[in-house]
């Protein structure tokens, strides 16, 4: 038995298919004809491009479109003259070759991705990979193309990239083990979303399994069987069949309004980044959205979104939620997510610095554009916006005045916007958490980011492997920090939610549930599950 990270739930019995992996062998040669060198650079990205349209068309019948949307953006990539020049810049200024080029530039980019805290960025970072494997493959000549004939087949590799998912017959594959990655990884997101099981971080599992070895795939408890007896393949199969129903019986769940067994409404809703994420919200029975990350409407471009573009995208989402609640942050930037077009200062500490709603109030011609848009918005659905990062008073009254100018302005120039908006802030920070009581008379809602709450409190980078032991979601003083958020909105009338990850930690529900907590909100794959918890509890 091999044991690794459950990623994606759920039990599959089938025969191994191990995805061969062929070495990259990347040289220091420099090259002496450089325009020969960006031609052959130039034919790897046009057979590159080639084979994604081939992939994309793929994803788009065994997908559907949103997923089948990343390879827009690995296209954009290869359209991007920023991205290419920075290549043919390596290859001229060091006269190196085309695949040390692609090598070096590409894992700069990675590099900054994977270090950003954000799911969703790091989640480029596999984008980047992806892309830089495809073009270094082709530069090499290599070819990885996955053919599976049989069903129930168990897809093993050393890591899956969109590219590799893209191109698996979902009707065929029954399960994913990865030697490396976490619940984060492209193969556990692309796994969660075929509903199929999935064990990642097994170290190893691609040496220790043979193609066409029998194997047990345990997406619950994160293990792997291979070559399982008679009475283990019954034991399974009867777990398959008991995990199925409880499967079909949490769609029932999907238009109820959750309560707890005492009677207390509890609202579930969903975290995105993208305007189009709303649809899936919608699909696995959100309450609403709690959550709408706005930086993602800055990123992936070389300026600043437009007043009316920002507007189209959260009019999008409140007509898609119709009189459901939608809570969306003002621009989060800075700490581990940066924009290629805005200058930021180099900081020791950037968590601690200059970011979020201290760059906006600091920057009120970027703060007033995205307000004005976000008021502009708010009369096609119920919309509550909050403020990242508030660590005072006077931080969320000053954020306010600048609403009122908003205000005053659109009044003047003649457009509506709603007077019904509330206006709430996150708690990550624990001075704010300690201050709640007081802060609550002035806002209307509070939403816990427990990802930066935790952190901050336990000073313990989540994303260090050194450190992770210290990140705890129930460790006392973070469950202490999080009992006197509650009782701080609640004592004023005001409703608080959760946002972070730990809203749609199993393990953790029932002592929110107990502590008062109004909203949870999360993953859209979580939605379900989380009701059929909190329907449980007293």
């Amino acid at each position: 038995m091999k044991t690794g990270i459950a990623a994606s739930k759920g039990y599959a019995i089938g025969k191994a298919y191990i995805k061969k992996h062929v070495e990259l062998k990347i040289s220091d040669s420099r090259v002496s004809d450089i325009p020969l060198e960006k031609e052959i650079l130039r034919r790897a990205c046009d057979k590159s491009k080639h084979q994604l349209h081939k992939i994309k068309e793929k994803a788009l019948i065994d997908l559907g479109e949103e997923k089948a949307q990343v390879f827009d953006a690995h296209l954009m990539l290869f359209d991007d003259p920023e991205f290419i020049g920075a290549i043919e810049s390596e290859i001229e200024n060091n006269s190196i070759n085309s695949l040390k080029a692609t090598h070096d530039v590409t894992s700069g980019y990675v590099a900054i991705f994977e270090s950003m805290e954000d799911e969703y960025m790091r989640e480029r970072a596999a984008d980047i990979k992806d892309v830089a494997k495809r073009l270094m493959n082709n530069l090499a000549g290599i070819d990885e193309t996955i053919e599976i004939d049989e069903p129930d087949t168990i897809v093993i590799a050393h890591d899956l990239t969109p590219s590799d998912t893209a191109q698996l017959d979902r009707t065929k594959v029954t399960a994913f083990l990865t030697n490396i990655g976490g619940k984060t990884s492209h193969s556990a997101i692309m796994a969660r979303t075929l509903e199929i099981p999935a064990v990642v971080g097994l170290g190893d599992i691609t040496e220790a399994v043979r193609s066409g070895d029998l194997l047990i795939v345990d997406g619950i408890e994160g293990t792997v069987i291979i070559d399982p007896d008679d009475a283990t393949i019954e034991k399974y199969k009867a777990l398959k069949l008991v995990f199925e129903k409880e499967k079909e019986e949490l769609m029932k769940l999907r238009d109820i309004k959750t309560r707890t067994k005492s009677g207390k409404r509890v609202e579930v809703a969903g975290n995105i980044g993208k305007p189009e994420d709303v649809l899936k919200v919608i699909e696995n029975g959100g309450d609403g959205i709690g959550l709408f990350r706005t930086e993602f409407l800055y990123m992936d471009r070389e300026e600043m979104p437009t007043e009316d573009e920002q507007y189209e995208s959260y009019k999008f989402v409140l007509e898609k939620m119709g009189e459901k609640p939608v809570v969306i942050r003002t621009l989060d930037i800075g700490g581990d997510k940066k924009l290629p077009y805005l200058v930021m200062p180099e900081e020791m500490n950037p968590f601690l610095g200059y970011r979020a709603i201290r760059l906006c109030l600091d920057r009120t011609d970027i703060f007033k554009i995205q307000l004005r848009a976000l008021l502009r918005a708010s009369v096609f659905g119920n919309l509550k916006v909050m403020f990242p990062m508030i660590s005072s008073l006077d931080e969320f009254l000053d954020s306010k005045k600048i609403v009122d100018e908003c205000k005053a302005e659109l009044k003047a120039e003649g457009k509506e916007y709603s007077e019904n908006v509330e206006w709430g802030i996150m708690i990550e920070i624990p001075a704010a958490a300690v201050m709640a009581d007081e802060l609550a008379k002035y806002v209307d809602f509070f939403s816990i980011g427990t990802n930066d709450l935790i952190q901050y409190t336990l000073a313990a980078d989540r994303m260090s492997e050194k450190v992770s032991y210290l990140y705890d979601p129930m460790h006392p003083a973070v469950l202490r920090l999080i009992k006197m958020t509650i009782d701080g909105a609640h004592s004023q009338g005001k409703w608080c939610g959760m946002c972070g990850e730990m809203a749609g930690d199993e393990t953790a529900i029932s002592t929110l549930v107990r502590y008062g907590l109004d909203e949870f909100s999360m993953s859209a794959s979580s939605i379900l599950r989380a009701k059929q918890l909190i329907m449980n509890e007293e």
